[in-house]
């Protein structure tokens, strides 16, 4: 299991990059979002997951699930969807402003003849 958890983070982290390095803002955008949740999934396995165990410690609970990677994920969701919105705001500004949306403001290269 650790070994697919560990794939699928991978996975999406080079999809991620792959597409942030891309010269458009909608594939920048797409590459940002797999890049949070590859950190969204890498924070919440790394808290040992727990099945049917309470997160808060009681006298009568024999074990408990640590809360800490859940506040986490939760705080990275908050934060990504904030940063996505951001992004597209600007992206959608400098593409009125510039009139393309490549990333550096150049147009695309023309192709010979």
């Amino acid at each position: 299991m650790e070994a697919l958890i560990a794939l699928i983070v991978g996975v999406l982290t080079a999809c991620g990059v792959y597409l942030a390095l891309r010269g458009r803002t909608f594939p920048l955008v797409l590459g940002l979002t797999l890049l949070s949740y590859a950190v969204n999934l890498f924070l919440f396995v790394s808290g040992r997951l727990t099945i049917g165990q309470p997160a808060v410690i009681t006298d009568s609970a024999v074990g408990y699930a640590d809360p800490l990677p859940q506040a986490l994920v939760l705080t990275a969701i908050v934060i990504s969807f904030g940063m996505t919105a951001f992004i597209i705001m600007l992206a959608l500004k400098a593409r009125a402003e510039l009139g393309t949306d490549q990333v550096d403001g150049r147009p695309d290269a023309e192709t010979p003849g």
